[in-house]
């Protein structure tokens, strides 16, 4: 497997351990089971998408965002997906913002133990070609 495979499913894995804790615990944030595979991936796309104009956006119109770039990619990403899917139920904004910091910090805690335990490769640097 490639290392740009393993890069991907370790981001779709952190990002189904993230919303999987917020769907724990809060309650009225809801993701039904059917569809749980679906609004991981859209959730995904839409961070992929959105994260390079986010963080462009926020070098040039108010660079002191940049350490949040993460929180707020993930707030659109969860804003967006609860929009085009069905499967997905956010539960106002309070639930929202709570979602945003609890899918943020699991999908961090997975980026740093899946490398370590089950994508070994990503450990290592980007080797240069």
């Amino acid at each position: 497997m490639t290392r740009r495979i393993k890069s991907a499913l370790a981001l779709l894995a952190g990002n189904a351990i993230g919303l999987l804790l917020a769907t724990l615990l809060l309650s009225g944030f809801a993701i039904k089971p059917i569809s749980f595979i679906v609004v991981v991936i859209v959730f995904t796309l839409v961070q992929v998408v959105a994260e390079p104009l986010i963080l462009k956006l926020g070098e040039k119109k108010a660079p002191a965002l940049k350490g949040g770039i993460a929180l707020i990619v993930t707030f659109v990403g969860l804003l967006i997906t609860d929009l085009v899917t069905a499967g997905l139920t956010v539960g106002g904004i309070s639930n929202l913002l709570a979602a945003t910091l609890l899918v943020w910090l699991g999908a961090l805690l997975a980026s740093i133990v899946l490398p370590i335990y089950v994508f070994t490769e990503l450990r290592e640097p980007k080797k240069k070609s």
